[in-house]
């Protein structure tokens, strides 16, 4: 019987068999896979730890002792053929900065990139993403436009708010109407890019020893969508004063007050709080800081 191996990039079942090869290594080498988070491992050794993620094929890591993060370079290279091993400077679109006051990130090249590729390099910029009185409906009797480009620039401009906070209400209102996009929102989207030309190296900071409070921020509108009268939310959460989540929706039920509206969201807006609050209980748990 001939056996036959087959590349794992293009199959259904990668993610999978990723996760279950390497979490078994891992396992094998006293790492602990988080409660919450089964994509996060930890060791703990003496008083260090060493923490790993995994997304997909890629693979963070990084040690309160270099000789941690040395000896696991080391054991991936020997059961893998691993690559850039080495200080975090690039992740997935992210560009990473470490200093010695904190880390930055954003993602100026990709920001570039996506402004060249619309062709929208030599507009003038604007200071807002959205004006005020912005309020996109149908538009039925609107001007006809492309929907393959409009929806390129959409999902662009989606995978750029997982870093952008600062569009991602704007976004969101637009990726509304991709099933038959006018030229009235072909506009609102060309006003974000304009936007994004002042602000390509805007990013999120995160501080060195920053407390570990977690604070929650929700908010609504209400009746704002023009179409089905529905609310429209937002949250934030902070560890500290670093930004870590963030979430824009419009709601799922029409409300009939401003306090509805801004209770329903507030609820979810605690369920985000107590997640993470699981998932740093648990992270603690294993560390045996409790």
């Amino acid at each position: 019987m001939k056996t036959h191996k087959k590349a794992l990039y293009g199959l259904k079942q990668v993610p999978r068999a990723w996760y279950e090869r390497l979490s078994k290594i891992l396992l094998e080498k006293n790492f602990i896979p988080g409660k919450v988070d089964t994509t996060l491992f930890i060791k703990k050794k003496n008083n260090d730890i060493l923490l790993v993620q995994i997304y997909v094929d890629d693979i963070i890591f990084g040690s309160t002792n270099e000789s941690l993060c040395k000896e696991f370079s080391i054991d991936m290279q020997i059961e893998f053929e691993m690559s850039m091993m080495g200080e975090l400077n690039y992740f997935i679109g992210l560009q990473i900065k470490q200093t010695n006051d904190g880390i930055f990130v954003n993602q100026a090249k990709y920001c570039k990139e996506l402004i060249k590729r619309f062709r929208m390099e030599n507009s003038k910029h604007l200071a807002t993403p959205m004006s005020t009185g912005c309020y996109l409906d149908k538009d039925e009797f609107g001007q006809p436009i492309d929907e393959k480009q409009y929806r390129g620039m959409i999902g662009s401009l989606l995978y750029l708010s997982a870093r952008r906070p600062d569009i991602m209400f704007s976004v969101c209102m637009c990726a509304r109407f991709q099933s038959n996009p006018k030229f009235s929102h072909l506009t609102t989207v060309k006003r974000i890019l304009r936007y994004l030309l002042g602000t390509v190296n805007l990013g999120l900071w995160y501080p060195k020893n920053s407390l570990c409070n977690l604070i929650g921020y929700s908010d609504s509108d209400f009746a704002g969508s023009k179409t089905d009268r529905k609310s429209t939310s937002g949250t934030c959460q902070f560890i500290g004063s670093a930004l870590v989540s963030w979430h824009s929706k419009k709601q799922n039920s029409v409300t009939l007050s401003t306090a509805e509206a801004g209770y329903i969201f507030a609820g979810s807006c605690c369920a985000q709080i107590l997640w993470m609050k699981q998932q740093l209980s648990d992270n603690y748990m294993i560390m045996g800081l409790y």
